[in-house]
């Protein structure tokens, strides 16, 4: 059966997180965005283990299901279906080799309690799990990996967001220029890479080293409503033997629905602090440093992978999967009623909307549009079909600022700091 999958959330115990990142708000908003599998995050984390073992019941697909009495105190949903957690933690170790700094996140997703406390007490040993849901550690990947294969065979280990600038196995600031070099003689074992808010799968097409690699889709969400912003489509039984099979193989995987990789946060060069914003070529042509204070520029996903590819853009392997761009149905909302995201005018008629037509990933991918147009009207029907069909205007985001993107207005570059020199 198809079903939606994200697998990389966060718990109210990492940093900068909602504290509404519950078990039971993660289970009410997985049915509203059409979520049937969800990551628990941190599970690392002491208190967050705890919770999860209190509030979960196991069940017979070897997957966790919120238990009847905390169910029995969320509001009723009109979308109500199941929802099934994985468990699931991101791990950031920052080390050195080869004589460089690196720091690297990697997602661990483990097939039961037990595994995951086998890796817990190993780590406990190495740095403090209860300072933050998601631990930082003085590991070298490769050594985690191991800590991983030896907890379970059928564990998975997955780079995270991999190529984002500052935390990641790609990194332009602290990764590495291969999977290889990263992971040595383990790297068979890497089956699969996020790749992160910042790309999508047809930036990846450029490198041949990945085509055998599955290329996967989470939110790494740190407040509910984010939930499902990116996430895997599988065609399998709901269990974690299947999903563990298609990701190793990629049959039974779909494909992903993505940010427009342009909205992610590193997706261009730049300079936030001066409000630079550059293109690859421009940051060639600058010579890496910002043109407002001189100092140097973070260098973003484009240009990392621009600078590792060996193919043409454009390219697609044989066999590549399926993804699909898409705006939050909020923040489409948002700007056909042209108020806040997070208004109340908003809120409500989102939940309208998901009443009337079922849940989020419904209504952005297969809902005809004269259903939507019944339902919401004609503006918002023309918001979804130019969603579906890419025509959007976007500017890059670009050291840690988010992208900015507009179904029926142009938008431009903020200028500021010496930046208009430069346009």
């Amino acid at each position: 059966m198809r079903f939606f999958a994200d697998l990389h959330i966060h718990s109210r115990y990492s940093r900068a997180t909602s504290s509404d990142m519950t078990l039971e708000s993660l289970w009410r908003w997985a049915q509203l965005k059409g979520i049937s599998v969800i990551g628990t995050g941190d599970f690392t984390h002491p208190r967050w283990l705890h919770e999860l073992k209190e509030k979960l019941d196991i069940n017979d697909n070897n997957f966790f299901k919120l238990k009847e009495y905390y169910r029995n105190n969320s509001v009723p949903l009109l979308c109500a279906a199941d929802v099934f957690f994985m468990l699931s933690a991101e791990i950031s170790c920052i080390y050195t080799k080869n004589g460089k700094l690196r720091k690297v996140h990697s997602i661990v997703l483990a097939p039961d309690i037990a595994s995951a406390e086998k890796i817990n007490s190993v780590l406990s040993g190495i740095g403090n799990l209860s300072s933050d849901g998601r631990p930082i550690l003085g590991l070298d990947s490769k050594e985690l990996l191991k800590i991983v294969l030896d907890a379970s065979p059928d564990a998975l280990f997955i780079p995270a967001h991999a190529w984002t600038p500052h935390f990641s196995v790609f990194g332009a600031s602290s990764g590495f220029d291969s999977l290889e070099e990263c992971f040595d003689e383990l790297t068979p074992h890497i089956c699969a890479i996020e790749t992160g808010l910042s790309s999508d799968p047809s930036m990846n097409w450029r490198l041949s080293a990945l085509d055998r690699i599955t290329l996967i889709s989470n939110s790494d969400a740190h407040s509910p409503p984010k939930i499902g912003r990116e996430a895997n489509i599988f065609d399998t039984d709901i269990s974690f033997q299947a999903m563990l099979h298609a990701v190793r193989t990629k049959k039974g995987f779909l494909g992903t629905v993505e940010f427009f990789p342009e909205e992610g946060k590193y997706h261009y060069d730049g300079h936030r602090s001066c409000g630079v914003n550059l293109s690859p070529q421009e940051t060639i042509k600058h010579n890496y440093l910002c043109p407002a204070c001189g100092k140097k520029v973070t260098v973003g996903v484009m240009h990392r992978v621009e600078k590792l590819a060996d193919r043409e853009e454009g390219f697609k392997p044989a066999g590549a999967r399926s993804f699909y761009p898409t705006i939050p149905l909020q923040e489409i909302i948002s700007e056909t009623l042209k108020v806040g995201v997070n208004s109340r005018a908003v809120r409500n008629e989102y939940m309208r909307l998901i009443e009337a037509l079922g849940n989020e990933f419904s209504v952005l991918l297969d809902i005809p549009l004269n259903e939507i147009e019944r339902a919401g009207g004609d503006l918002l029907k023309e918001a979804i079909a130019r969603t579906r069909s890419g025509n959007v205007h976007i500017i890059p985001g670009y050291d840690g600022e988010f992208g900015k993107i507009r179904i029926f207005e142009e938008v431009e570059r903020k200028q500021s700091k010496g930046q208009a020199r430069l346009f």
